[in-house]
């Protein structure tokens, strides 16, 4: 049954189911979700939290991941997401819209919209993706005031600190900053562009007991690891944030090569999900059955023959 027609809401918020399943064994997994239709599809998969990626919510508007789209933009796709699955949902907060009271309010807006969580990281505006070059850092005095503006602006939010540190301070450098984070109220740390095992296992070393989030992206700086490598290597959360888009655009892309050349979709209707699997997918039928004044749909079955 869809999250939103649902008669077994859950009491508790995003933010504390989120610390639920943080308790619990092993890694846990959080595929990212540009859009409702997408959360929900992941939520069928059996994924138990989610994750909205800055670099999908500006791509899916056509711009690029600079730090350009506003607090309440991103509220729009918190919305969409915890309404239509019910998932815990981590969310990309950039750098935090501005200094700490900007951070303050960032924080309360994604939590009333339904965010589980969210990461701030210690870019310069303009930022760039995690995994490019050249990247400006902030000073660890005004990340740590950040975090710590994030952590009195929480109600259950989880607050997750990322640094970028690595390509230009290394392991020992990155370790540094994450530790000031930790000490300014961060719940959890995300060292971002960790170029190799050995980097992601020494940072590991250095952090017991903290909660660290891995990134698995792809055509980054990170080599591919699955989800149980990470966990061996000592990480508690993973996740992969663009790859819905990648696969969602990559089939457009073929979509309108071919109705171009084709003159029609006749070619592709057996890429397509059918109308049923959309329905079933955002439980059309459901909605229709909490009201009686909506008569019950019949499917079309198949493509009619000319």
């Amino acid at each position: 049954m869809p999250y939103l027609v649902a008669d077994d809401l859950p009491l508790a918020t995003a933010g504390r189911r989120l610390r639920g399943l943080l308790e619990r064994p092993g890694i846990l997994p959080m595929p990212g979700a540009h859009n409702g239709l997408a959360g929900l599809q992941a939520r069928a998969a059996g994924f138990d939290a989610l994750y909205l990626s800055g670099a999908a919510m500006t791509a899916s508007m056509g711009l690029p991941d600079l730090g350009i789209i506003t607090v309440d933009e991103v509220c729009f796709f918190i919305r969409q997401l915890a309404r239509a699955t019910g998932l815990p949902v981590l969310v990309d907060g950039d750098t935090g819209y501005g200094e700490a009271l900007n951070v303050m309010h960032m924080v309360r807006a994604f939590e009333e919209a339904g965010a589980a969580a969210v990461h701030i990281e210690d870019q310069l505006l303009p930022k760039k993706c995690g995994h490019l070059n050249d990247k400006k850092l902030a000073s660890v005095d005004d990340m740590a005031a950040k975090i710590a503006a994030a952590a009195k602006a929480s109600r259950d939010l989880f607050v997750i600190a990322r640094t970028d540190a690595a390509a230009s301070e290394g392991i020992d450098g990155t370790v540094a900053r994450a530790k000031r984070y930790l000490e300014a109220g961060a719940d959890a740390i995300f060292p971002e562009a960790l170029i190799n095992a050995e980097m992601f296992r020494a940072f590991a070393k250095a952090m017991p007991g903290v909660k660290l989030l891995a990134n698995m992206t792809e055509f980054g700086r990170t080599p591919f690891f699955t989800a149980s490598e990470f966990e061996a290597m000592g990480y508690k959360m993973v996740i992969w944030p663009v790859s819905s888009l990648r696969v969602a655009n990559k089939a457009q892309e073929k979509l309108y090569s071919a109705l171009r050349r084709d003159g029609g979709t006749q070619g592709m209707v057996d890429q397509m999900q059918t109308r049923a699997e959309l329905y079933a997918t955002i439980g059309y039928h459901e909605y229709e059955a909490l009201d009686a004044s909506i008569v019950a749909t019949i499917v079309p079955q198949g493509m009619p023959q000319r």
